[in-house]
């Protein structure tokens, strides 16, 4: 990211605000069990918000293609007037969360220089994501799981049954439950949240130490992007399940969809991210509503200085605001 965008802690208030306002709009949908309405109230108040941003941005991680609605790859956002950023972005990390009023919901987005996220398309991501105990080179997605968490553990001084690893509940992953079990490894197992998983291992205090397993690729950049903050350590791989896959692999400009990427390929330069919480989880607390107003509970991570803060905000229903 260059220095004009980097330092500004201007624009992690304002991602804050967008992440804010697509809680809060999410939140009013909670158990509803409408996961269009819910993402489409979520999508446009985070819209909204964005076109305030004083950047000249691209998003290069959003909801879909252009024609299929507001925040598409590719759209241009912000106020036009600032330096260039790339913007990535998920109003709703688990609309069916939202949806059936369950747990661990969030808004993320995330911005960077100019070309430092890699665009993906919208299909799956084979991943393993650590935390800064382990140094980055100690994972590699060709080894098995019980090479991983040896290297894991080794690195964090501790036995493998120490150790905690979080995946979607999902049946591709049944193989992957199995060779972990072998290890005497723990697992925590996941409805959705593939954000929020990928990131647990970054966090202090996390009783996550690795995340495993295939979900979507652009919650891969958006989890890369966050784990530049945190410093912690990851890879992926696009996972091509069919032509139609390697087709949309290509219209994103990725060449080679069998390559490992690194942390740094799919979120380079200084990171500024955001995360406000939706519905209850381990990092966030969900939105509080009430007739007058509501109660957002967020973080910001900003690679460049390692700074992270939780932020409670306050928001008054009766006043008109402006920001």
């Amino acid at each position: 990211m260059s220095d004009d965008i980097a330092p500004d802690r201007n624009l992690a208030l304002e991602a804050v605000r967008a992440t804010e306002a697509a809680a809060i709009a999410a939140a009013r949908f909670l158990g509803g069990g409408d996961e269009r309405a819910a993402d489409q109230a979520a999508v446009s108040a985070m819209h909204r918000a964005i076109g305030k941003f004083q950047v000249d941005g691209t998003v290069r991680i959003g909801e879909g293609d252009a024609g299929d609605g507001k925040l598409f790859v590719g759209q241009k956002v912000g106020t036009g007037t600032g330096p260039r950023a790339d913007v990535a972005l998920v109003a709703i990390e688990g609309t069916s969360i939202v949806a059936r009023g369950g747990y661990n919901a969030l808004s993320v987005l995330a911005m960077a220089e100019e070309g430092g996220f890699l665009t993906v398309p919208d299909i799956y991501m084979d991943k393993i994501a650590v935390g800064p105990e382990v140094a980055p080179e100690a994972i590699e997605l060709d080894k098995s799981p019980g090479e991983n968490l040896n290297a894991v553990a080794e690195c964090m001084g501790v036995a493998v049954s120490d150790l905690q690893v979080c995946l979607l509940d999902r049946p591709r992953h049944g193989q992957l439950v199995a060779a972990i079990r072998e290890t005497g490894a723990r697992i925590q197992l996941i409805m959705d949240g593939d954000v929020n998983g990928a990131v647990a291992p970054g966090l202090a205090n996390s009783p996550v130490d690795v995340y495993m397993g295939i979900g979507g690729a652009p919650q891969g950049v958006l989890a890369a992007a966050a784990l530049r903050a945190l410093g912690g350590g990851m890879q992926g791989r696009l996972v091509i399940r069919s032509a139609d896959d390697g087709a949309k692999a290509r219209d994103a400009g990725i060449e080679d969809p069998d390559k490992k990427l690194t942390l740094e390929e799919m979120a380079g330069g200084h990171v500024t991210l955001a995360a406000t919480g939706i519905t209850q989880g381990p990092m966030l607390n969900g939105v509080r509503l009430a007739p007058e107003g509501a109660v957002t509970h967020s973080m910001v991570m900003r690679s460049r200085t390692g700074t992270f803060r939780y932020i409670e905000g306050h928001h008054d229903f009766r006043r008109s605001r402006k920001d």
